[in-house]
């Protein structure tokens, strides 16, 4: 899949689906459903609009651009939102953008879609244009929950990752670099590579979880490690099941399967060894 910058984007004809599409949930998925073209912005408008609300986001744009490749798009063109960007009118935008440089014959939005300065651009606005077709999506709903990325960051952050990836569609993703940690880990017999999350991303609440590392069966703990008394700020130790392998410096992407339990502390080493013993086995059991 081809990424393009708004500026770099040449006119042809477009089947676009626009939206944020942080997540790429199953609510952007059935918006982006059918495009061969996905505009999405960058940062996330509400960092520039609101900057004291700007939620911490689901998927970096690297992630992103992976998740909508997935879905056979073609090109993602990326907004570099601005508070230039945000002032520009509605009609503005869809004159200017949509049809003289994107060249749209077809717009796929969802039915809460708002765009243009103050969110005076609305689907209704789209569909009387008769320039192009408009195609506005009903919001999801699965289990009785609608899928909105904002409900979906609030499962997250209290853990329950497996319903969050059932509204994803796919398992909520952490990716990072992999740090040095202390030696702990190795002498108990549970080296672990380790993550530190970043700041403008959700992390999963405290506690321990059964995931995939790279596509591997992996026990990861995200906590600040309260039986050694450390005081350090959080990480996320993932200990590779079927691996025992340096992977200091490069990138290790995480699938959060289930959380396991909560962040304990353990009055010994052997409660401690035992109880990872038991996420082990339990992991291996949910992730193969």
């Amino acid at each position: 899949m081809q990424v393009t910058m708004l500026a770099d984007a040449r006119p042809r004809p477009r089947r676009l689906a626009i939206g944020e599409f942080d997540g790429v949930h199953l609510g952007h998925r059935a918006v982006i459903d059918g495009s061969d073209t996905v505009l999405t912005f960058e940062p996330h408008p509400r960092s520039v609009i609101t900057p004291g609300r700007a939620p911490r986001l689901l998927t970096s744009l690297e992630v992103k651009a992976e998740l909508v490749a997935g879905l056979g798009v073609r090109e993602l063109i990326v907004i570099p939102f601005d508070e230039r960007f945000a002032a520009r009118a509605a009609s503005e935008f869809v004159d200017a953008e949509l049809v003289g440089r994107l060249g749209v014959t077809h717009v796929s939005v969802g039915e809460n879609f708002r765009f243009g300065h103050a969110g005076a651009g609305d689907p209704g606005m789209l569909a009387a244009d008769g320039r192009f077709e408009t195609r506005v999506v009903a919001l999801v709903q699965v289990d009785g929950e609608v899928v909105s990325s904002s409900h979906i960051r609030s499962l997250v952050l209290q853990g329950d990752v497996r319903r969050a990836g059932r509204l994803l569609g796919a398992p909520f993703i952490l990716r990072g670099e992999v740090v040095h940690g202390d030696e702990r880990g190795r002498t108990l017999g549970f080296p672990t590579a380790n993550l530190i999350p970043d700041q403008r991303l959700v992390c999963p609440a405290r506690g321990v979880y059964a995931a995939r590392a790279d596509a591997g069966p992996a026990a990861v703990s995200i906590g600040v490690r309260p039986t050694f008394g450390s005081g350090l700020a959080l990480l996320v130790e993932a200990y590779l099941l079927d691996r025992d392998v340096d992977l200091y410096g490069t990138t290790l992407q995480i699938e959060f399967i289930q959380r396991l339990r909560g962040e304990l502390r353990f009055d010994d080493l052997d409660a401690l060894i035992e109880q990872m013993r038991r996420d082990v086995a339990e992991t291996r059991a949910l992730c193969g």
